[in-house]
């Protein structure tokens, strides 16, 4: 017997739709009650009480049971709802989502990461979150998925990509300064399509391994390599280039060279770019990671 496999959406949507149409028909209800109490018994209509009762057990045993059953109701289908956003289906693909200011990196079995999230659409995926610096939180609309990303803290989302396409990834909590640039996207692909990309070789146009790490380090957030302004300055044209700097708050000329760009990897608010604000994070590489990124920016 063939297993039916729920997406995020199909748990979410119908739990949503419960409480909005119960919210909306007492709104409504309560509304056209008050509305018609009030002309009903205006001063003008009745100036004097015409009834001398002081209460209705009926009317009081209603009010107290059909509130009571449906916030039971409320809760147990979104208590439904949540398990099953929590339990992870069987068989399901691990990515593992690393965030920090101001971009993700996702990381896939057999070592290949991106800056956007790739999945083969139709198949569950599990996405494990985690943090490099501050509180960060991970929210695809599309999918009814949103999590916080807690420093030191394990935790993950799953959905299913029922259809290839595009679909955004927004960060839910304000982290800084370049929070409005923290969009990327999920790109669902065919799962031949999803899988020849997984297993991709290096070819002679591979990408220089220094755009590969810079893209895993999440530079690319906030750095352009074609000169588009962002709210870092372009990588294109860096190495060589003469630029105003901020040093100490005293204003100086540099040319770009090996020693300014370790400098700025590792204190990078050193020498700030004159126009830019101080907001990149320390980032602490290794000698050959140095190495790789010095020799792609002599390249370009």
């Amino acid at each position: 017997m063939k297993t039916i496999l729920m997406s995020t959406n199909e748990v979410i949507d119908p739990v949503f739709i419960f409480i909005f149409g119960v919210s909306l028909i007492l709104l409504l209800g309560i509304t056209a009650v008050m509305i018609w109490f009030v002309f009903r018994y205006h001063r003008s209509r009745s100036p004097h009480a015409t009834s001398t009762a002081d209460g209705n057990l009926t009317l009081e045993v209603v009010w107290i049971v059909l509130p009571t059953l449906l916030v039971l109701a409320m809760f147990y289908y979104g208590w439904a709802g949540y398990l099953s956003l929590r339990n992870v289906p069987a068989g399901a693909m691990e990515v593992n989502a690393t965030a920090r200011m101001w971009s993700w990196n996702f990381s896939y079995p057999g070592g290949r990461s991106s800056a956007k999230l790739y999945v083969p659409a139709g198949k569950p995926v599990k996405v494990n979150l985690a943090s490099a610096d501050v509180l960060h939180g991970f929210y695809i609309p599309a999918f009814r998925v949103k999590r916080d990303v807690v420093p030191g803290m394990k935790n993950h989302v799953w959905f299913v990509a029922n259809k290839p396409g595009s679909y955004d990834i927004f960060w839910s909590s304000y982290c800084g300064t370049g929070h409005s640039q923290m969009i990327t996207t999920v790109e669902a692909l065919p799962e031949a399509h999803f899988a020849a990309w997984l297993n991709e070789q290096a070819t002679p146009g591979t990408p220089h391994l220094g755009l590969v790490l810079l893209e895993k380090l999440g530079c690319l957030g906030c750095h352009s390599t074609d000169g588009t302004p962002k709210i870092g300055p372009t990588f294109k044209g860096l190495w060589g280039r003469t630029s105003l700097v901020l040093t100490g708050g005293t204003e100086r000329s540099i040319t770009v060279d090996e020693a300014y760009l370790k400098r700025s990897i590792a204190e990078p608010n050193a020498d700030i770019v004159k126009g830019f604000a101080p907001i990149m994070p320390p980032f602490q590489l290794k000698e050959d990671e140095l190495k790789t990124l010095i020799d792609y920016f002599k390249r370009n």
